[in-house]
């Protein structure tokens, strides 16, 4: 899923009293730094779990992926992306969208952030919402791998089977151990139409 979490890289509990109540204006106001960039930690994941014989060992390398997703730009949005977190995990939703909106107006090159937001809007069934903000997450980082099958959920979602097919299997390139796979098995929501044999 494209918003979940490991317990590995869980919301952290951080004292930052600026970001407690930091209202929509500050964020707008002031800059947030760069993100690091992990393109090339991302890209050597994505080859170890490629390579990956079992669901435990895909299991372990996804956890360093998110890890590096999650790493937000400075204290300040790691709070925010962690109250935001908090608050979808106990069905605030609204408030967890008050958050990530603070987010991305804040770190609007912080990719993350829509994918959080994404999440809430898809949990909220409001599939056009989230797949605006994954294709905002993914024009900042293109292999995002949950936030693009997370856009094939979306596009399920609105019944776009044929697309979102396309997005999962795009997906599913970069990391074959997804749990959404199993749509693509026989029986599933996005498993390809059997081929007709024709009679000669």
């Amino acid at each position: 899923m494209f918003g979940v979490f490991p317990l590995a890289v869980a919301p952290r509990v951080i004292v930052l009293c600026a970001a407690i109540f930091l209202p929509v204006q500050f964020a707008r106001a002031d800059g947030c730094p760069v993100s690091q960039d992990h393109s090339a930690s991302l890209d050597a994941l994505i080859q170890q779990v490629q390579l990956a014989e079992t669901e435990a060992e895909a299991q372990h390398i996804s956890n360093l992926m998110w890890a590096l997703w999650a790493d937000a730009p400075n204290e300040l949005a790691q709070a925010v992306l962690d109250r935001g977190m908090s608050r979808r995990s106990g069905y605030d939703f609204a408030g967890a969208l008050e958050e990530f909106d603070i987010l991305t107006a804040y770190c609007p090159g912080y990719a993350e952030g829509y994918n959080q937001r994404a999440f809430v809007h898809f949990l909220r069934q409001d599939f056009r919402a989230a797949l605006n903000d994954l294709d905002s997450a993914l024009h900042l980082s293109p292999r995002h791998v949950a936030a693009m099958s997370g856009r094939a959920l979306s596009l399920l979602g609105l019944s776009r089977t044929d697309e979102a097919r396309t997005a999962l299997e795009a997906a599913l390139e970069l990391n074959p151990w997804l749990p959404e796979r199993s749509l693509m098995a026989p029986g599933g929501l996005l498993a390809p139409a059997p081929v007709k044999e024709i009679e000669l």
